[in-house]
Order: C-alpha cells, then sequence, then structure tokens
C-alpha cells in the first residue's frame, strides 16, 4: 500500500486569499462552495438566524450539510432587518466572489441579486447557481430529480417504463462542480479586466452534457438508444455476477487481449478454441448464450477465488460495493482520501475529499461544517465590529453567536 499523502496547509493553497459569500442550501451551492473552500478560500456561508434548512432535512438529506459544508465560517444573520443588511453589505463589498443557488428572482428580492451586488462591488465574481440557463425555462424552479427525468437521465438508468432517479445527486453535484469552473475563469479574467461579472451554471444543461454520447450514438445508429439496463453492449463481458458465496462481482473483458487472458485464468478451454468468440464483436453478437454460460462457471466459484483470478487475467473487475463498504476499503486507507470529519451532531466519521491531487497532494481538511452562527463573532470582527457592537446585533437578533 502507498503511503498517505499529505495535504497542503491553507498558505499553500491554490485560492488562499480568495474571499467567498455563499448564500446557499441543499446541494448544488453548498457543493460549489466546499470545492472553493477546500482549495483555499476563505467561504463565509451566510445562514438565518435560526440555520439553513438543510440542517433539518432527514432520510436521503440527512448528510448533506456534514459533508458539503466543511472549510467554511457560519455567519447566522437576519438580512431582512437593516442591521443584518449593513453587514451582509460589508461583507459582500470585500468579497471576491459570491455563490447562490435559490429560486430565480430569490435573491434579487432579498436585495443581493446580481445588479445590485455589482454595484456594491465592481470585482465581485457572481456565481448564479440554477435549474436552467437563460432561455424559455429561466424561471422555472428545479430539482436534480427533476432535471434527471427532463434530460433523459432517468430513462437511460432504468428498464423501460421504469424511469430511475441515479442513486446520488449527481447533477447537483456536476452543476456545482461547473460553477467552480466558471469562477474559476472569471477570477483569471478579472486579472486583465479588473471587474467582476456573472457566472451561471445550470442542473439542465449539466444533464444535457450527460446526454452528449447517447445523443452522438443516436444520430451514428439511426435508432433511439435504449436503456442501460437493456443496452447492446459495446463490450462482451460488462456484467455483474453471482459468486458461490452471494457476493456479486462485475467483470469487464473489453479487448481481445483481456479475453485470452480470461480464458486462460478461468481454465475456459472450450470458449478458448471456439471460433464463435474470437473476437469483442463475435462475443457480442454471442451474449445471449455466452453470459448463461460464464455466470454458471462463475457462480460454483468463491468471490475470493473470482477476484484472485480476475487479477491474474490482469481485467477489470469489482465487488459490487454499498456506499459503507468505502469505509474498509484498503486502498482509501492507504491514501487517506476518506478524512475523519465531525458532523454537525457530533458523530464522528470519514468522509471523502476531492478526487484529485496536486503535485501529489490532497486539498485537506481543515474545518468542520460550522455549527449555527459559530463563526458570527470571527466574521464580525473581521469587518470591524466591536466587541459591544456585536452583543447589541446578538441581544437584537439580528444575529446568532453560536461560540
Amino acid at each position: 500500500m502507498g503511503a498517505r499523502v499529505a495535504a497542503l496547509s491553507d498558505a499553500k493553497l491554490p485560492l488562499a486569499g480568495v474571499k467567498v459569500v455563499e448564500f446557499s442550501h441543499t446541494v448544488m451551492g453548498p457543493t460549489c462552495g466546499m470545492i472553493l473552500g477546500d482549495l483555499g478560500a476563505e467561504v463565509v456561508k451566510v445562514e438565518p438566524v435560526d440555520g439553513d434548512r438543510t440542517r433539518r432535512l432527514k432520510g436521503f438529506g440527512v448528510g448533506f450539510f456534514g459533508m458539503l459544508n466543511r472549510n467554511k465560517r457560519c455567519l447566522a444573520i437576519d438580512i431582512d432587518k437593516p442591521e443584518g443588511r449593513a453587514v451582509v453589505d460589508k461583507l459582500v463589498s470585500e468579497a471576491d466572489v459570491l455563490v447562490e443557488n435559490f429560486a430565480p428572482g430569490t435573491m434579487t428580492k432579498r436585495g443581493y441579486g446580481p445588479k445590485r451586488c455589482a454595484e456594491l462591488n465592481p470585482r465581485l465574481v457572481y456565481c448564479a447557481l440554477k435549474g436552467f440557463l437563460s432561455g424559455p425555462y429561466e424561471h422555472r424552479g428545479a430539482l436534480d430529480e427533476v432535471v434527471q427525468m427532463m434530460g433523459g437521465l432517468a430513462y437511460m438508468t432504468g428498464p423501460s417504463g421504469r424511469p430511475l432517479r441515479a442513486g446520488a445527486s449527481v447533477v447537483d453535484i456536476m452543476g456545482g462542480s461547473f460553477g467552480v469552473v466558471g469562477v474559476l475563469l472569471k477570477l483569471r479574467e478579472r486579472e486583465r479586466t479588473g471587474k467582476g461579472g456573472l457566472v451561471e451554471s445550470a442542473l439542465f444543461e449539466s444533464v444535457v452534457l450527460m446526454m452528449g454520447p447517447h445523443l452522438a450514438a443516436g444520430a451514428v445508429l439511426k435508432h433511439p438508444i435504449p436503456p442501460m439496463p437493456e443496452r447492446l453492449s459495446s463490450w462482451a463481458i460488462y456484467e455483474p455476477f453471482d459468486t458461490a458465496d452471494g457476493t456479486k462481482i462485475f467483470l469487464g473483458v473489453t479487448s481481445d487481449g483481456q479475453w485470452r487472458r480470461f480464458v486462460d485464468v478461468f481454465g475456459l478451454d472450450e470458449m478458448k478454441s471456439d471460433p464463435r468468440l474470437t473476437t469483442n464483436n463475435d462475443r457480442i453478437a454471442a451474449r445471449p448464450w455466452l453470459l448463461p454460460a460464464l455466470a454458471k462457471v462463475i457462480e460454483r466459484m468463491p468471490f475470493d477465488e473470482v477476484e484472485r483470478k480476475s487479477a491474474e487475467a490482469d481485467i477489470s473487475y469489482s465487488r459490487v460495493a454499498r456506499p459503507e463498504d468505502l469505509w474498509d476499503d484498503p486502498h482509501l486507507a492507504a491514501t487517506g482520501q476518506l478524512a475523519e470529519h465531525i458532523l454537525p451532531g457530533g458523530e464522528v466519521t470519514r468522509l471523502p475529499l476531492l478526487p484529485f491531487r496536486l503535485d501529489g497532494r490532497l486539498m485537506g481538511l481543515r474545518t468542520h461544517a460550522p455549527k449555527i452562527g459559530g463563526d458570527s463573532r470571527a466574521v464580525l470582527s473581521s469587518l470591524g465590529y466591536d466587541a459591544a457592537a456585536i452583543a447589541s446585533l446578538a441581544a437584537s437578533g439580528v444575529v446568532t453567536l453560536g461560540d
């Protein structure tokens, strides 16, 4: 196993010195802010005095806040009160980036739309994360699951007649990530022009990008592409198989060289000499009988044996894992890709860091997801408010001090 990699210190992080104000909830906006924070930006998450409603989600969303709000500070403030607005005006005027993902028109109604923020700070890069880019749909609200239905992703994931949402908030995370790309480009452009501007990233357009290869395939094949469970695979063996002990393993044999190694190691002598299985395209045509035949072979072997033989044959393979299996993954343990997090409720767990390194170093965890108003005092102090002024704002209900 490799040695655990080190995380970059604050001063060496790429976005050290960049100030971000984040107005966000659920997944898309927090993802964008988390990535900026992981890269070293100073991110101040502006929440209502009773906290972001994401903190109170149950079920599927119970892990959103703790995962997506690390490396941020929380200012809990009532921006509908003049005193609160004065604080946030000052915060925005000193920021480099503003990130928001509220419904169309919400930020303008609250006094922090792109136009007013540009007046407060002409150098501000304003990142608006929405359901749709400008066009006929731009005023519609949207959700990850809604655009998965609209864009064909749900259709491609489930069998015919049973559209199925992907098992993670893939579009929210992708849209937030493209928001980061836009912010970085705009910051680079600002070095030349001295001016900020508007960055927009959207859920619908993100899922449309994912559908690009399917659209291209449809154009080539001259017919609609069937859902993934019913697809005509580009590779003959690209399937999960049952093993003798009930564990499923996915095997991918994607070249003729892999096929030759596969049949040698697994002792499939009859298949090795079968002229119907010479090339990948031959094997695709043989899938109706080939896959059941292979399934009978694999299901007689325990998982460990199939895994060992797959490694020996140098083909792609994987246990069909559940998310919680990642905690025991030896690769993640060796590389430090799962870092210890303390969640808002006090639970201690290990959660993933960003999936890339700079010069071999991870973008690590510096601070856990903040408590409601946990950094209000520090943020206000940095804006020039003294102890008496901060106490007055707290006493009048304008801010929550969670320290």
